[in-house]
């Protein structure tokens, strides 16, 4: 598949879904840290993080080009050790984090989607990948 397929047909599903995700996470965050920001604050911060990390993740998988298919790569990467560490650390000790991140319990409230978003976009990366990049190992 040429570069340009990334880009169109599921690749735009893919960053519709990331585009709501940007949005629900900062938004959500944001209400957060100003209304009750001694609650939880790191639930809160990792909650802005992970909505930072959708917003970069949904501007480059939307564009073309090595650059940003190399930005694509970190921020899905980022994102699944995100919410397995953040995932893990909840199932281990949900103390540390009194109210839920997106990415508490591998993204339970969010319908698992915070865990299989990232897997879906490596794939598509993956599956997308320029031709000759696939055969230089």
């Amino acid at each position: 598949m040429d570069e340009t397929s990334r880009t169109s047909g599921p690749g735009r599903l893919l960053v519709a879904v990331y585009a709501v995700f940007a949005l629900a996470a900062c938004s959500r965050a944001i209400v957060q840290l100003i209304t009750r920001f001694d609650e939880a604050p790191v639930a809160y911060l990792l909650s802005l993080l992970s909505g930072v990390v959708y917003v970069i993740a949904t501007l480059a998988l939307a564009r073309p080009g090595p650059l940003w298919r190399r930005v694509a790569l970190i921020t899905c990467t980022f994102e699944l050790v995100g919410v397995l560490a953040i995932g893990v650390l909840t199932l281990i000790d949900d103390g540390d984090f009194p109210d839920e991140t997106v990415w508490s319990n591998f993204g339970q409230g969010y319908l698992f989607i915070p865990l299989i978003l990232p897997v879906i976009g490596l794939y598509w990366l993956r599956r997308t990948a320029p031709a000759d990049r696939l055969t230089q190992g």
